[in-house]
């Protein structure tokens, strides 16, 4: 992977042949840092306000893509004019459109028992949090202690054990986090795909040029999406070294906040 700011030059003069941007971007890791428990990542101010004048653009359209729910991403950014798209694109919201997975919501119940008896069986173990997210959950265990890990791996392998055998959840592991999700064909690639679909209808010839940023393990399949699409690029958060399917990488969301705001410049005619 190439470092975007440093291959600055050459992401301006593409730019400069996009008619439209869709610009889309995680949320944790990416926009805010990594922190001890999800109710802490905080987007920082300024990062706000470069995503309202991102969304107040009129040719640029800008999105978010979370593990977080719906409500609770609308919440931490609140930002008028974005795409929210919550549990990895499971449900999303935005001006002039509102998605939710039909199979999702069918196993809603379901994850709203495991969500139970999850927080049963992990509950002695110090440090775990088990965030019901209602389409979804997430275990988290960043503050758990090294010798409790094991023993946090087997509770929850036997806890999910069944209703993977039976076809209804998918595990997938993050940075210190099992994600817990629908069996149902739907994923951060296909919400980036059904995206780049309504806004540049015509495909590569409709001019729009797809962006993704992201850090984690769910969003290789958003990075698989846009290079797939051949007009765009995608950008991995993190220790550029990592195997990654984004064509080019950022050291953090510092980093991110920088790169938004040249684009932001470069689509405003300032640089």
């Amino acid at each position: 992977m190439e470092h975007l700011l440093s291959a600055w030059n050459e992401i301006a003069e593409q730019l400069k042949k996009a008619s439209h941007i869709l610009l889309l971007s995680d949320y944790d890791g990416t926009l805010t840092p990594i922190v001890a428990r999800p109710e802490l990542a905080e987007l920082p101010e300024y990062s706000r306000h470069l995503l309202q004048a991102l969304a107040n653009s009129n040719n640029i359209t800008m999105g978010i893509i979370s593990g977080r729910a719906l409500a609770d991403l609308k919440d931490r950014v609140g930002v008028e004019g974005l795409i929210y798209a919550g549990n990895h694109g499971l449900e999303i919201e935005g001006p002039d459109l509102r998605f939710t997975n039909p199979r999702a919501k069918e196993v809603k119940p379901l994850f709203c028992l495991m969500g139970k008896v999850l927080n049963k069986s992990l509950g002695t173990i110090k440090g775990v949090f088990v965030e019901d997210k209602g389409l979804t959950l997430s275990v988290h265990y960043r503050q758990v202690d090294e010798d409790k890990i094991e023993e946090l791996k087997d509770t929850f392998e036997r806890v999910v054990s069944g209703a993977q055998t039976l076809g209804k959840i998918k595990v997938t592991p993050g940075k210190k986090v099992y994600e817990v999700k629908p069996a149902v064909d739907w994923d951060k690639g296909k919400a980036v795909k059904l995206l780049m679909k309504r806004f540049g209808r015509g495909g590569r010839a409709s001019g729009l040029m797809p962006i993704y940023i992201g850090d984690d393990f769910a969003d290789e399949d958003g990075f698989k999406a846009i290079e797939r699409y051949g007009s765009g690029f995608s950008v991995f958060v993190g220790d550029g070294s990592q195997p990654s399917n984004a064509r080019y990488f950022l050291n953090s969301p510092d980093e991110v906040a920088l790169f938004l705001s040249k684009l932001l410049e470069h689509r405003s005619g300032t640089v």
